[in-house]
């Protein structure tokens, strides 16, 4: 993805790599992007309801148009990895269904053993992006 022109096609690939695992971690600088590639990843898929970062709440549930789940988890203000055991981050992950999790990093005890791990890294003048996808 080099620019929000590349946005659709970045979540097209996104959504072909997640046909395989349902688990994303989004990582990148704060203004890199990732709700921004989160929100177009959902609409891709079908849901019709607005789509914002958690960031207060943890976690967002969103519906497809085929009533398949989608969870948007944002841990960027827990203090410890507690808060996301208690809001039952776990079975969300077990769940099968997708779940969107921007700031792993601060979970790193919690995540499951598979993943896709998308990192953005915006270039000096914010405007540009790179994305990489790997399988972990």
């Amino acid at each position: 993805m080099t620019s929000l022109a590349d946005l659709p096609k970045a979540a097209e690939m996104l959504l072909e790599a997640a046909s395989e695992e349902p688990v994303i971690l989004f990582e990148g600088p704060m203004g890199a992007g990732k709700t921004t590639l989160i929100k177009e990843f959902c609409r891709q898929m079908g849901v019709q309801e607005n789509v914002s970062s958690p960031t207060f709440a943890l976690v967002n549930e969103y519906e497809t148009e085929t009533g398949k789940l989608i969870y948007h988890f944002d841990f960027y203000r827990i203090s410890d990895e507690r808060e996301a055991l208690n809001i039952g981050a776990l079975e969300y992950f077990d769940s099968g269904n997708n779940c969107l999790i921007e700031w792993p990093s601060l979970i790193p005890n919690l995540l499951p053993e598979h993943y896709l791990l998308v990192t953005l890294q915006p270039d000096a003048n914010s405007e540009v992006r790179t994305m990489t996808i790997n399988k972990v």
